[in-house]
């Protein structure tokens, strides 16, 4: 089954929608209880009727490219406008107010190694 572009894999129908940028679990839930689909069945048992109904479910959401080009879009008003949220998607840190000294320190570039176990392996000779 195929849903704008995005191919939907064989899971139950519920973790199967969530394959669509822009629906998660509960938003899946939604739809196919609002289609009068069972939750448990699988992709690949839904009949014809029933994936017309999912898509007609989907008609007025805002998914996949739709949803990125907006969000998108907001990131970069916050940029333009020169907003705190904005530099600081700009400089890839993190926006929401999390600590940086020992969190995302991947992203800043700063990866310290561990030292391990701290044991030597003996040699065998």
């Amino acid at each position: 089954m195929r849903i704008s572009g995005i191919t939907i894999p064989n899971k139950r129908a519920v973790y199967a929608l969530t394959a669509l940028y822009g629906i998660g679990p509960a938003r899946a839930a939604k739809i196919l209880t609002a289609a009068k689909i069972d939750l448990m069945k699988k992709a690949d048992e839904l009949t014809a009727e029933e994936e017309n109904a999912i898509r007609k479910q989907l008609e007025g959401l805002k998914l996949e490219g739709d949803l990125k080009r907006e969000v998108a879009g907001n990131i970069k008003r916050l940029k333009d406008i020169g907003a705190y949220r904005g530099l600081r998607h700009g400089k890839r840190l993190p926006v929401r107010g999390q600590r940086t000294k020992t969190n995302s320190r991947t992203v800043r570039g700063n990866v310290r190694k561990t030292m391990g176990s701290g044991r030597r392996k003996v040699e065998k000779t």
